[in-house]
């Protein structure tokens, strides 16, 4: 017996130390081939705002100055831009100037690009962090709250109502939310402001309009991972124990629903970011969505092409730091990944 046990531990010990030392490796890989998929991803998106102009019928110089524009003038603005070269010299010239912050200047604001996205981001991205603070504080007690009183399938009635409204008002889109709250705020009850960044009450509509659908969508998420750890041996011991509920709840089951909350929570706040274009031109707000939306009428593509990019890049950089922070809080994740 004694031999069958020293076999034994010469047969395992080597595969527990192959164990660990995958897990330890697993790490760095996972690093490396996350941010080669972002790299990709954002040269993908690059060469997608790029091939934006190039697909445009007629002259993009000539629409954005318009028809009577003097012959000098088209000419020259075409060749200050860049748009006399062969396309693939305008390909890595244009890649060159957003690598080093010169992506040129605006065509009907005559100011560089940077400028103009400098001055509005951070009205984009105040609306963006308010909007995942809101839904934040409103979606995890709204699920946390709904979990506990249809549990175990109790309050069928409840569970049905719950499911029925916050399904609605998840797949409405916020625009629509956005011209129901104008119309509501602005016509039938003008008491709130509903065009441009002043006060703080100047935020109360787009962030409403950007938090309804986002809310009703996380605080289902919350709750069904919620019913998951009310359901485990802590939970219940606790429970036997006769643990005030707040506690329970708010102290004990909570904790437990942070990481998948924070990780859906970076998720949204890049979707908001490219949310905002359609809910800032309803509220006049002055962000990138709404110079996005004014470069593309007035054909000012070079403004048009680098906001595309800033978009996309946020998104892309936002999806890249969660999937970073979730492999750091569950090393689990990079084990399964690979």
């Amino acid at each position: 017996m004694s031999a069958m046990r020293e076999a034994v531990k010469s047969v395992s010990a080597p595969t527990v130390r192959t164990r660990r030392f995958d897990a330890a490796n697993s790490w760095p890989a996972y690093l490396v081939r996350r941010f080669g998929t972002f790299v990709i991803s954002l040269w993908a998106l690059v060469t997608a705002a790029f091939l934006m102009l190039q697909l445009i019928p007629g002259d993009p110089v000539r629409l954005a100055l318009g028809m009577n524009a003097p012959v000098e003038l088209v000419e020259s603005t075409r060749s200050a831009l860049g748009y006399d070269l062969p396309l693939w010299q305008q390909y890595f010239r244009f890649i060159g100037g957003l690598l080093t912050g010169d992506p040129g200047d605006s065509i009907t604001l005559r100011t560089p690009v940077l400028e103009v996205i400098g001055s509005r981001l951070p009205a984009t991205l105040e609306l963006a962090v308010l909007t995942v603070i809101t839904v934040l504080v409103l979606a995890i007690p709204i699920g946390l709250v709904f979990a506990a009183l249809t549990r175990g399938g109790r309050r069928r009635g409840v569970e049905i109502g719950y499911t029925a409204t916050s399904g609605a008002l998840a797949v409405v889109p916020e625009f629509m939310f956005g011209t129901a709250l104008v119309y509501l705020f602005a016509v039938t009850f003008p008491i709130l402001p509903v065009a441009g960044r002043g006060g703080l009450e100047s935020y109360i509509l787009p962030v409403a309009a950007m938090s309804i659908g986002a809310t009703a969508s996380m605080s289902r998420i919350v709750r069904a991972e919620a019913l998951g750890v009310l359901d485990m041996d802590y939970i219940r011991t606790a429970r036997a124990k006769r643990m005030p509920m707040a506690r329970l709840y708010f102290r004990h089951a909570m904790p437990n629903l942070l990481t998948s909350t924070l990780t859906l929570a970076g998720l949204l706040l890049g979707g908001l970011i490219a949310g905002t274009v359609l809910v800032e031109s309803i509220f006049a707000w002055p962000g990138m969505g709404l110079a996005l939306v004014k470069s593309i009428t007035e054909k000012d593509y070079p403004l048009a092409q680098t906001l595309v990019v800033v978009y996309g890049g946020i998104v892309l950089l936002v999806n890249f730091i969660v999937d970073v922070v979730l492999a750091l809080i569950d090393p689990r994740s990079t084990i399964r990944e690979n």
